[in-house]
């Protein structure tokens, strides 16, 4: 299979001289197609478009924008099977994950269509008489959309969908690792109809596609999900133009069990978020905070675990764990799981990469755990984004939840336990954005806020009805129907 991808700019469908290869991450030798590399011009053109195509954009009525979602809505329905495999193809998940994953893709854009009809200010009684007062949502203009590779066809809909409902024009800028995805994702929303210049795919380099969106001063607002270290730098260079700014980054996602919990359940999920998607989630479950009385068990259970996933290439139903997303993802995993030795933790399993047949011509990691880590360790501390668990043992309820918060990040958590009393401690103590209760630390509904605290994040959250919130600007409008002058106040 081989399938070239293409930008689009203006209503255009462009290739460029200068491409890169798309290769299998399950297979090295096969090249799936090509995707383009835009320049710095190419990407000010996107730009050009989506600033000219704003006004009528802005102009047609919320409740026709959601019309044009509904019918994108129609097309993934009938195109679920397209996504999945290209999804499979370029990012390596299972075919299982990858239709998972656009299932979720279309529950948020069904959620999100509803929002045309839903744009609601607030009408709010007025100190003055003969005064009416309320509040209006408007679209703020050109947004720059820049998303990741591990998500490649949920996270784009979470934010083009949002941001065109509101009124916003787009400029799209997906992952250089799933190019194919964010075309066949952007061709769901041309095809249904958005009128030219409303939506335009930029791909290249940080440098002339990347920098050149953040940087623009008429990139009203920058949504972005990734590293922390490019968050950081896309909110500092935002901040400095006045430019609105999303970031959603790193996770180190605790499963927390104390000594009343269902062993098995609690090893079950572990297992689940800490190999399932190759741990290449935000929501992994990345350490096994434990009571130590029951940790021996617990380790136990999670190592036969992990013995039964099966690795190989995602189109295989039997598969269970797909590869690393590329060389340089799957060497920075090995590396953590280096300086996770050399700090003195205790490998129970895993530990190094698949070598054996055809995994060898893939990027695939073992499954891996490490027990005895000490929370200060950085396997402890920082994000491998890879297949790696990290036990943590602990005395009391308390020591487990200061664990949890012991570190930088605060997006997902979860805890095991039958005492209510133990778990509504642990609701009111964790410092994450969300938590869940004997589930896995992993998944999130489409009517509801996604995000963190800490260094995870900045700005408004996605999903659910504070998606609309980062797109829109909200605008107080007072009515004086006197007819006559009155008597300012100061305030």
């Amino acid at each position: 299979m081989s399938y070239n991808v293409q930008a689009h700019i203006n209503g255009e469908w462009i290739s460029t001289k200068e491409t890169t290869n798309n290769i299998n991450p399950a297979n090295t030798d096969e090249i799936l197609g090509t995707s383009p590399m835009l320049t710095k011009e190419d990407t000010l053109r996107a730009i050009d478009a989506a600033e000219k195509a704003y006004p009528a954009w802005r102009a047609t009525p919320a409740p026709k924008r959601a019309d044009i979602l509904f019918k994108v809505l129609q097309l993934m329905d009938e195109r679920r099977e397209e996504l999945a495999q290209a999804l499979t193809l370029e990012e390596g998940k299972t075919i299982a994950e990858s239709r998972g994953e656009v299932q979720k893709s279309y529950n948020i854009l069904e959620f999100i269509c509803g929002e045309g009809r839903r744009l609601n200010g607030e009408t709010v009684p007025s100190e003055m008489p003969n005064t009416v007062a309320y509040t209006v949502k408007e679209p703020m203009g050109v947004v720059g959309l820049i998303t990741p590779w591990n998500f490649p066809v949920a996270i784009p809909v979470w934010k083009i969908a949002p941001a065109l409902v509101t009124g916003n024009t787009v400029v799209f800028k997906p992952a250089p690792q799933t190019p194919w995805t964010g075309e066949l994702v952007t061709r769901l929303f041309l095809d249904a109809g958005l009128p030219q210049g409303v939506l335009n795919l930029v791909m290249g380099g940080d440098q002339d596609v990347g920098a050149t969106l953040v940087n623009d001063a008429r990139i009203k607002a920058v949504s972005f999900t990734g590293s922390n270290a490019v968050g950081n730098l896309i909110n500092t260079q935002c901040s400095n133009r006045g430019a609105k700014v999303q970031c959603e980054m790193g996770g180190k996602n605790p499963i927390v069990v104390f000594d009343d919990a269902d062993v098995e359940l609690a090893a079950v999920a572990t297992a689940q978020g800490a190999f399932g998607s190759t741990g290449q989630r935000c929501t992994a479950t990345s350490r096994a905070i434990v009571m130590n009385n029951i940790a021996d068990q617990f380790v136990e259970r999670v190592k036969e675990l992990a013995g039964e996933v099966v690795a190989g290439n995602g189109m295989d139903e039997k598969t269970s764990m797909g590869p690393s997303i590329d060389e340089e993802q799957m060497q920075s995993v090995l590396d953590y799981i280096d300086i996770a030795k050399n700090e003195g933790a205790q490998l129970v399993c895993g530990g190094e990469r698949f070598n054996e047949g055809d995994l060898a011509k893939g990027f695939f990691v073992k499954p891996t755990m490490f027990d005895q880590v000490r929370p200060e360790m950085r396997i402890a501390q920082e994000e491998a984004f890879g297949p790696v668990l990290s036990v943590i043992r602990v005395e009391t309820p308390e020591e487990a939840i200061e664990v949890a918060n012991n570190v930088e990040y605060g997006l997902t958590s979860s805890v095991y336990s039958n005492d209510v009393n133990r778990v509504f401690r642990f609701l009111d103590k964790i410092e994450t954005g969300i938590t869940h209760v004997n589930s896995p630390t992993m998944g999130g509904e489409a009517q509801l806020p996604f995000g963190g605290v800490k260094a995870t994040g900045i700005g408004h959250r996605e999903m659910g009805k504070t998606a609309i919130e980062f797109y829109t600007e909200l605008k107080t409008v007072y009515i004086d129907f006197t007819g006559q002058a009155r008597e300012s106040k100061v305030y």
